[in-house]
Parts: structure tokens; sequence; C-alpha cells
């Protein structure tokens, strides 16, 4: 459960945000009227217990912001709600270190607090390099960055940067700026658009005012986008969402083309796709792989018996048994009632005791099927890979499945 204190003395406005809320279940609001009921919270709790304040510019008590300056005093991300707002107010706010201020104008303001709270939720986990050979550039950046909860890194130069992000998966933005020694930006994005892994890393330039065709350069090279220094922080912080949420959507897409609706692992297409790359790879190295392809016996008897739904189910806590006995290794879903499993670096004998504790796990749990308690049992077929190609391997294992079923099923069957 995610805390946030909000701090507001407006019924209408505290009504709102929770009726607004009242389907994210895993945020919890802490309310304060005043700033002497904020003091009393933080007292109470500290100020870690916090992830997020959301607080009111003017109270009874604290008319002049105080509040605001309290908590980012304790270091919790603080977004600004206020009734009124002048260029002057807007200079003031931005001084200071908040998330973002908003003007309490209609439902779509607290909808934005509430779209806020959630992304800095998102952002704790995302990784941001920072490529400047000035010093005082990259923690200016990095100090932006950090107030929206990214985990900002920093780099001096291209060379140093490309390595960092060779190393590090995690890394899912970089924000380039272009004169740096050792290697400049535009070859820091070349060489990250080079690595097919790499395809959909987030790349921002950056350039002083003046440099004549900049923007158009960067984005040439494989920029998502580019931002002129001086910016404004609302410009920065709005190119940093729009750029991540872009990701997450493209991210969420892939998700869903690439694992299987009902039980959320990989699918048929994706398990050809990735499991070849793999495979191939594996051969290179000269490592053994095996690959075993399994169903569940009877299964049409199941769905009789206990309806499509109940058979919807069974496919589910297979699915987790999967995870559990062979989650180091990549497993799929093929359709219907038919799984497989790809183990890279694993020798037939190994391989087969792991099949076999599978087999066993499914044969021993216990499943329940539209309130009814039942068991089910899986019939495998697993071969070791010769340098052959994956549909060679997955024919060869279907035939070894059939083979168990024909015997009684509910057992492993191993090439011979």
């Amino acid at each position: 459960m995610k805390k946030v204190l909000l701090v507001e003395d407006s019924s209408v406005v505290i009504k709102v945000i929770k009726h607004l809320s009242k389907d994210q279940q895993d945020l919890d609001f802490d309310i304060a009227k005043s700033f002497a009921e904020t003091k009393e919270f933080i007292d109470a709790n500290g100020a870690g217990y916090y992830r997020t304040a959301v607080v009111d510019l003017n109270l009874p008590d604290a008319p002049n912001g105080e509040v605001v300056d309290f908590m980012l005093g304790l270091s919790v991300p603080t977004i600004v709600l206020t009734g009124s707002f002048d260029e002057h107010l807007r200079d003031q706010m931005l001084e200071k270190p908040i998330v973002d201020y908003v003007i309490k104008e209609s439902r779509f303001s607290y909808e934005y607090v509430l779209k806020l709270i959630r992304r800095l939720e998102l952002n704790r986990s995302i990784k941001v390099l920072v490529a400047d050979d000035s010093r005082t550039s990259r923690r200016f950046v990095r100090a932006m960055l950090e107030v929206h909860q990214y985990i900002a890194l920093e780099a001096e130069n291209g060379e140093e940067a490309l390595q960092m992000i060779s190393q590090d998966p995690a890394i899912k933005m970089v924000i380039v700026d272009y004169n740096m020694p050792v290697m400049n930006g535009f070859e820091l994005i070349k060489n990250v658009r080079r690595d097919v892994t790499r395809n959909k890393t987030i790349l921002i330039g950056l350039s002083a005012h003046g440099t004549k065709g900049m923007s158009a350069k960067f984005i040439k090279n494989g920029a998502n986008d580019f931002l002129a220094k001086p910016f404004s922080h609302e410009e920065f912080y709005c190119r940093m969402m729009h750029n991540i949420e872009a990701l997450e959507q493209l991210e969420s897409i892939e998700h869903a083309a690439n694992h299987d609706y009902l039980t959320d692992i990989p699918n048929r297409r994706y398990f050809y796709e990735r499991a070849e790359r793999e495979l191939v790879e594996a051969q290179g190295k000269g490592l053994c792989s095996c690959v075993a392809l399994m169903d569940i016996d009877y299964f049409k008897a199941i769905n009789d018996q206990y309806g499509h739904e109940g058979g919807d189910m069974a496919l589910i806590d297979i699915a987790k048994l999967l995870h559990k006995a062979f989650g180091r290794f990549f497993y799929a879903r093929m359709g219907g009632e038919e799984f497989a499993v790809l183990m890279i670096g694993l020798p037939i004998e190994k391989a087969e005791v792991l099949a076999e504790n599978f087999r066993e796990l499914v044969e021993d749990s216990i499943l329940m099927l539209g309130g009814s308690s039942t068991s089910v049992t899986m019939s495998i077929g697993l071969v070791s890979d010769q340098q052959h190609t994956l549909d060679e391997l997955v024919n060869e294992a279907d035939k070894l499945l059939y083979v168990a079923k024909e015997q009684g099923r509910n057992r492993v069957i191993v090439e011979s």
C-alpha cells in the first residue's frame, strides 16, 4: 500500500480526490486539513512513511506556502495545489524542487494529480543516464530527474556512457549532450542504435541555443527527442513523461503480442522467435540444449466436467507450476493445453530429472476448479540438441509426446 499525505483544507477537493482514486486500491491517503495536523502525522509516522505529499499552497495556519517548504525539507516528493496562479507565483514554485504545481480548476486537475502520483511510483524503477562532460550540467539534470524519483546515473563522455549502457540493460533513457570528449553525442547515439537489443532505449539530445539545425541532426542520427539549453523545468518534465509513457505503451503492446492472454506466459509465436535465436547462439558456443513438449492429459474431460472456465483455471495453475519448475529457462504456452520449454546449457540427463520432477509436481498438486478440488497429470516428450533447428527439435519432441500418450500418459519419454 502506497501512503500519500494529502494536505488540503477544502472538503470539496478532498472528496473529489478520494472519489477519483477509489479504483486505485494501492493508494492510501492520510488527510491533514492544516499545517498543525500535517506535523502531527509526521510526528506519528515519520517522513519516510509517505511516498508522496499533495499539498495546498495556502492553508489557514500556513498562508504563504510554509507547509510546502516543510515537506520538501523532509525530502518527501511534493505536488503543490493552488487555487490561483500568476507568473510571479510560477517563478517562485519552480525555484523549489517540487514535483509540479496544479491549479485547482476542474476534475482534470485532480486526475492529473493522481497521474503524477502513479508516475512517481513507476519512475522509482527507471534508470536514466546523463551523458555530459560538464559536471555542473550533469548535476543540474540529475537533480531534476531525482525530484521525479528517477534513478539517475552519470557519464562524462560518450565512451563511458556506451560502456555503462552495454553493462546495464535496466537503463531505459539516455540524455546526451552533443559536445563531449572521446565520443560526441551523435556518435554515442549511432553506437547505441547499432545494438538491436537497444532499439527501444529513449535517447534525448541536449545542446545550447545557437547551434543551427542541431535538433534535426540529433533526430536524424537516432534520437527520440531534443532539448535546447537553457530549458524550463516544465518542458523538461513534460518531455521526460511523454517519452517514458510512449515507451511503456510500446512495451505494453509488445507484451500483449508476445504473451498468452490467459496465462500471461510467452505464446507460440514468441517462443519460435526467441527460442530460435537463443538456440543458434547456444550452438555457436557449443552448449548443450534440450526441448520439452508437454500437455495436460485428458484435458477435454476437464472442460466437459468443469466447463471452459474450469479448464482456463487449470491452464493458469499449470503455467504457475511451469514457472516454479522451469523459472530459469524459457517456456511458453504453444496452444490449447500444450506447453514447451527450452533448456539452454543443460544436458539431457539433467533435463530429464527436471522434467520428471515437474511431472510429479503436477500430479501431486491439488487444483481448485469451479469450487471443486481435482488433480491432473502431464505427458512430456524430451529431446536434446545435436545441431538441429528449433523446428526439428519441436517436431521430434512432439513425436515423443505422442509415444507418452500411447504408453498410458503421465510419463516422460526421452529420445533414445
